[in-house]
C-alpha cells in the first residue's frame, strides 16, 4: 500500500541525508519512499516539487558525497561555467587526486589523475576544476569534435584562450595526455556560436581542409551584407550548418534573404543540414572538395 506523502516544514523545498533525518524522527523509511521525495543519490533526497538540475546536483554532491580534494570535472565543470549542457539524470565528472581512493558511488562518474591546489576553485560554493584544467581534463575524457565543441565555449565566454592551453600542453611535454590537450588547443576558436558548428569545423580540418574563418562577416564598401558560419574568403566559399532550429519558418526566411545577397557578391555557400552531417558527412566533403578547388584554380 502506498504512503500517504508528508512533507515536514525542516525539508520542504530541501536536500537532505535520509538516514539523518529518520534518525532525527522526522519521517519514517516508509515515508522517505513515498513521492514527496525524489532520490538523487544513495541516501541523499530532496524535495519532490524541487526541480532536478544537473546543477542542483552538483551542489548536492558537494555537500554531501564529495570528502576535501575531490573535485566536481569535466562535462559537469564546463556545463557549471556556462559550457554545454548535462542531463539532469548523467552521471557527474569527478576528478580524484592520484593516489586517493573514492568511490565507485552510483551516480558519479569517477576518475583520478595527478593534480594540484591551482587546479580547483570554488564556483558558488561548489568545488570545481579552473577552466584552464577542465580543458584538460575534456581532451582527455572526449573524443576530439566533443572536446573542442566545449573548450570553443569556454574560449568565448572568455575563461580561457587557446594560446593558455597551447602553452600548458607544451609545459607538460611528457605527462600522459599533452598531445591531446595541444590537438584539441590548436583546434579550439571561440568563434563558433554553436557545439554542432564546432564539430563541423573540427571534422573539416580533421579531414585536410585548410582552416575556415568562423563567424566571418561579408562586407562591400563598408557595408554589412551577411555572416556566414565558416567561410574561406579569399576563395568567396562559405558553409552553413543547418539545424533543427532552421525549421522556424521566420528564421529560415531570413536566413535565405540574408545568403541571397552573397549571390551578388560571387559566392558560393553550401548548406550542410544536420541529418546530412550525421549520415552523408563524406558525400557533403566531397562538393566542398570540388568547390574549393575549383575556387583555387580560378586564383592561380
Amino acid at each position: 500500500m502506498a504512503v500517504s506523502p508528508r512533507r515536514p516544514d525542516q525539508l520542504r523545498g530541501r536536500v537532505f541525508r535520509g538516514s539523518q533525518v529518520v534518525a532525527r524522527g522526522l519521517l519514517t523509511r516508509s515515508e522517505l519512499r513515498s513521492r514527496a521525495w525524489r532520490p538523487l543519490f544513495k541516501d541523499i533526497y530532496v524535495d519532490a516539487n524541487v526541480p532536478i538540475s544537473h546543477r542542483l546536483r552538483c551542489v548536492a554532491a558537494a555537500r554531501w558525497l564529495l570528502p576535501d580534494g575531490i573535485t566536481i570535472a569535466g562535462r559537469s565543470a564546463a556545463a557549471l561555467f556556462g559550457a554545454g549542457t548535462v542531463d539532469a539524470t548523467a552521471p557527474l565528472d569527478v576528478l580524484v587526486p592520484a593516489g586517493r581512493r573514492f568511490g565507485p558511488v552510483a551516480g558519479l562518474a569517477v576518475h583520478t589523475a595527478a593534480m594540484t591546489e591551482g587546479d580547483i576553485r570554488q564556483r558558488d560554493g561548489i568545488p570545481v576544476t579552473t577552466p584552464e584544467r577542465t580543458c584538460w581534463d575534456l581532451a582527455q575524457w572526449l573524443g576530439v569534435e566533443d572536446s573542442v565543441a566545449l573548450v570553443d565555449c569556454l574560449v568565448r565566454h572568455g575563461l580561457v584562450r587557446p594560446g593558455q592551453l597551447r602553452d600548458r600542453a607544451r609545459a607538460s611535454v611528457g605527462v600522459r595526455g599533452w598531445k591531446r590537450m595541444l590537438r584539441v588547443a590548436e583546434l579550439a576558436d571561440g568563434g563558433a556560436e554553436s557545439p554542432q558548428e564546432s564539430r563541423v569545423r573540427v571534422r573539416l580540418v580533421l579531414a585536410g581542409l585548410p582552416r575556415p574563418v568562423t563567424q566571418f562577416v561579408v562586407e562591400r564598401d563598408g557595408r554589412f551584407i551577411a555572416r556566414v558560419d565558416l567561410a574561406w574568403p579569399e576563395l568567396k566559399v562559405a558553409v552553413e550548418y543547418d539545424g533543427l532550429w532552421h525549421h522556424d519558418p521566420e528564421q529560415f526566411h531570413r536566413d535565405r534573404q540574408r545568403l541571397n545577397r552573397l549571390l551578388g557578391e560571387e559566392w558560393v555557400v553550401l548548406h550542410l543540414t544536420a541529418k546530412r552531417f550525421g549520415t552523408d558527412f563524406d558525400g557533403f566533403l566531397t562538393e566542398l572538395r570540388r568547390v574549393l578547388s575549383s575556387r583555387t584554380a580560378r586564383l592561380r
